[in-house]
């Protein structure tokens, strides 16, 4: 097999995960990005949105709707921030919070009953394959968006 088809088959999995997760969510109204938000989230300090689309990988308008949605469900509020006032807080309230560990719960048995089928000596060379692509692809993503950045208009 070439690096091409060995590429597709990890696209694969990743597809594969990423859809059986939503449907672990689907009960809680949740899709994986929202999911991933309410677990940065607490419900004493909070985060910028600008923090948040960074951290999520997502633009700053995917945010603003993500926010917009998990605050009409009543899972986070805003607040302003104390240290700049142009800038919002998000936390999460009670109901936010119980949500979270409910879908949490729910996903960490999806996880375990997935994780099942390899042996623990499988799991660590899964882990290690998975921390050396992830070192590979993020210098990748940090080199060009060094490159965009330091691009003369």
């Amino acid at each position: 097999m070439d690096e091409y088809q060995d590429y597709h088959i990890i696209q694969d999995l990743s597809i594969l995960l990423d859809h059986a997760d939503r449907l672990v969510l689907r009960p809680f109204n949740l899709n994986t990005m929202q999911y991933n938000a309410l677990l940065l989230l607490n419900t004493e300090e909070g985060w910028r949105l600008t923090d948040l689309s960074e951290r999520l990988l997502c633009e700053r308008s995917t945010v603003t709707r993500l926010v917009d949605y998990l605050e009409s469900e009543g899972l986070i509020s805003r607040c302003a921030d104390p240290t700049d006032r142009r800038s919002q807080r998000v936390t999460l309230t009670t109901a936010g919070l119980a949500r979270r560990d409910q879908a949490q719960a729910a996903v960490e048995q999806a996880i375990r009953e997935r994780f099942s089928i390899l042996s623990r000596e499988e799991t660590h060379q899964l882990l290690d394959i998975h921390r050396r692509l992830r070192a590979v692809v993020s210098a990748e993503i940090e080199l060009s968006s060094q490159e965009l950045t330091n691009k003369p208009l």
